[in-house]
């Protein structure tokens, strides 16, 4: 019953994040809880369930808000113009190159195995660049996430430290024979983005088509509060203290990847320096905050919603439940291919469970399955991790998906949307080469 409750929960709420019908607080609030009481829980239990998830993602809102609006601080002050126009020429507005600049920018991001932290270094960077060239932002944030996804199978990320806790092996061991399937990795992305980036030149072809079909009226309209914004932009702008805003900014990301003090209070401090720095006068100090504020506790306050799901769905044990039936209602006879089948499914099973369900719940059942049928426990755990960790940042569950999305202004709805059947397209494509050449 926990299993068909939760596998419900879970289809409703991806289904109104897709529909774009209600916010997704309303739907991360209300549908655990109701799905909750439906499996025989109280309000004092659902309480508690609560305040787990709560502590889950707290370090993450609090990261959020500040990043937020620091990275908008850095925005208004110009800090990443240059790099924009340095890409801009370099590609010389080509759309090609900036897509694969992307992919190769991500994958150094990940190294330290923080996908909160590449998207913190990479959105706000290249964001403006797509919007300049009139590319799609969904786009930039599929790139990225399959980027970061790839480059996550290192061994101090958390899939393979999951997996690794699971099978009581070294997990420098276990990453080992994944160099070669991220290098493949890799390689196959830059030609996906090559490609996505001829469909997106159509398509922004198609869209300046559309642009010039504008009356005049419009178009002069447009002008208007165009220059107006363009305006408000330049007075922003500190070009004098460019290099002092690069210093604090790689100071910032610096510490972020260093760890040694917390994301959210490293941020804090890049605000507190920032303001006074750009702005001396306290009430532009208050504007700029007042400007981006918005947005940062908006997100904020989505994200504290999934943590109240994520509580809740832990908390009552529906994960759990849910990846061990998805085994045992499978027919015998594929029993000896199940790893093979899960990965398979990997990217779509990041819709249903979280990363602690598929590693610590899933893993260890498909593991001992197949054991029995011949199958060695690192071959089905190489199948369930590359099948599985493409769709890494597709999934409502991940906190980092939620704060990319903030930084780049989308909906979960549209990002699923667009890069589901990519994401699991390239996961498939990916597994199939790791059992060609032996991995799997």
């Amino acid at each position: 019953m926990l299993s068909i409750i939760g596998l419900l929960t879970i289809v409703i709420i991806v289904a109104l994040l897709i529909s774009n019908k209600i916010t997704p607080i309303v739907a991360l609030v209300l549908v655990p809880i109701v799905a909750a009481f439906t499996a025989g829980f109280n309000f004092a239990e659902i309480g508690g369930f609560f305040n787990s998830g709560m502590e889950s993602v707290m370090n993450v809102v609090i990261m959020f808000i500040f990043a937020i609006l620091f990275f908008g601080i850095m925005q208004d002050v110009g800090l990443f113009d240059p790099l924009i126009n340095k890409m801009i020429a370099v590609s010389r507005g080509n759309v090609i190159a900036v897509a694969v600049g992307t992919v190769l920018i991500a994958a150094v991001a990940q190294l330290d195995g923080s996908g909160a932290s590449t998207f913190l270094i990479t959105i706000p960077a290249l964001l403006p660049l797509y919007k300049r060239l009139k590319m799609n932002p969904y786009l930039l944030l599929l790139l990225v996430g399959t980027s970061a996804s790839i480059m996550n199978m290192l061994p101090w990320a958390g899939p393979l430290g999951r997996t690794a806790a699971v099978l009581g092996a070294d997990v420098t061991e276990l990453w080992r024979p994944l160099i070669k399937v991220q290098v493949i990795g890799l390689v196959l992305l830059i030609i996906l983005a090559v490609l996505l980036a001829l469909r997106e030149k159509r398509l922004i072809a198609k869209r300046l088509d559309q642009t010039v079909a504008l009356d005049e009226e419009e178009v002069s309209s447009k002008k208007g509060v165009s220059d107006e914004a363009a305006s408000k932009a330049a007075s922003l702008r500190r070009p004098k203290l460019l290099w002092a805003n690069s210093l604090l900014a790689i100071a910032v990301i610096g510490v972020l990847m260093w760890g040694v003090i917390p994301a959210g209070f490293a941020f804090l401090i890049g605000v507190s320096i920032a303001l006074p720095l750009n702005y001396p006068n306290m009430k532009d100090q208050m504007d700029r905050i007042k400007d981006h504020a918005p947005n940062a506790l908006l997100m904020a306050a989505i994200i504290l919603a999934a943590g109240s799901f994520l509580g809740i769905l832990n908390g009552t044990l529906m994960l759990d439940s849910l990846a061990g039936d998805l085994v045992k209602i499978l027919p015998a006879f594929v029993l000896p291919y199940l790893h093979l089948i899960i990965g398979f499914f990997g990217v779509p099973f990041d819709l249903l469970l979280s990363t602690d369900a598929y590693y610590f719940a899933l893993l260890p059942i498909v593991e001992q399955v197949v054991a029995n049928a011949g199958v060695s426990s690192l071959s089905s755990a190489y199948a369930m991790i590359i099948g599985n960790i493409i769709g890494t940042f597709i999934s409502p569950f991940s906190p980092a998906l939620w704060l990319a999305l903030g930084l780049a202004g989308l909906e979960i709805g549209r990002h699923i949307r667009y890069s589901l059947a990519i994401m699991w397209s390239f996961a498939i494509v990916l597994l199939g080469i790791s059992v060609a050449i032996g991995v799997v």
